[in-house]
């Protein structure tokens, strides 16, 4: 995934993330919403495309979750750097922390994924900067851990660790094997009770002696 969205312009972008910080989210991100906010300059407008590929807001322009759990300002800058790993994936697979060192390979990586001229390659890259300045890309960092449906189970003990939590005064774990088995009758449909008698008195004697 390498979204082609770009600013002309990056002056207003941390004004503009700070404002859906701070404010109320709108019933629908637009123009109007953006020129009610202080930003209504046509240039500003291009921010609104780019949301959308950051999963900030739906095609219709409402805000998403992710466009609510931005506006905690205790997450924003988390939040913002999933947001650049779902957007821009292609790039953290040159470095998983880029910097402004990775900027050529980062042009040549939108030239060749979306055909895009210098120019256009060089304003993708400076709004893919813009936007990490303002993502904390520690704090997103994937968790290692796995998930507790595939959490690897715990050993079972060996007779060296038996004997090493012996020593240490710790109590040997009881070790049993059990087996269980159910058996499921189908009695057939008879009034003759001498039919009965013989089904459980078959198991009885193979079975259950």
């Amino acid at each position: 995934m390498l979204t082609k969205r770009y600013l002309l312009s990056t002056k207003n972008l941390g004004a503009i993330l700070s404002k859906i910080a701070d404010g109320v989210a709108p019933p629908k991100f637009n123009a109007d919403h953006l020129k009610n906010i202080g930003f209504a300059g046509s240039g500003d407008r291009s921010v609104i495309p780019l949301l959308k590929d950051l999963g900030f807001l739906a095609p219709d322009g409402s805000p998403l979750q992710r466009y609510h759990e931005y506006r905690d300002r205790s997450r924003s800058r988390a939040v913002m750097a999933e947001a650049l790993r779902s957007a821009y994936e292609d790039i953290f697979h040159i470095r998983e922390v880029p910097t402004t060192a990775d900027r050529p390979a980062i042009e040549g990586l939108f030239k060749s994924r979306h055909n895009s001229t210098d120019k256009v390659a060089q304003l993708q890259a400076m709004t893919f900067f813009a936007l990490l300045n303002n993502a904390d890309l520690k704090a997103a960092a994937p968790n290692p851990s796995l998930p507790p449906s595939i959490q690897r189970p715990t050993p079972e003990p060996t007779p060296d660790t038996i004997n090493e939590e012996s020593i240490n005064g710790a109590p040997k774990p009881l070790l049993t094997t059990e087996l269980h088995y159910t058996i499921q009758v189908h009695l057939p449909a008879t009034k003759d009770i001498e039919v009965f008698n013989a089904i459980f008195r078959s198991l009885r004697e193979n079975l259950l002696s």
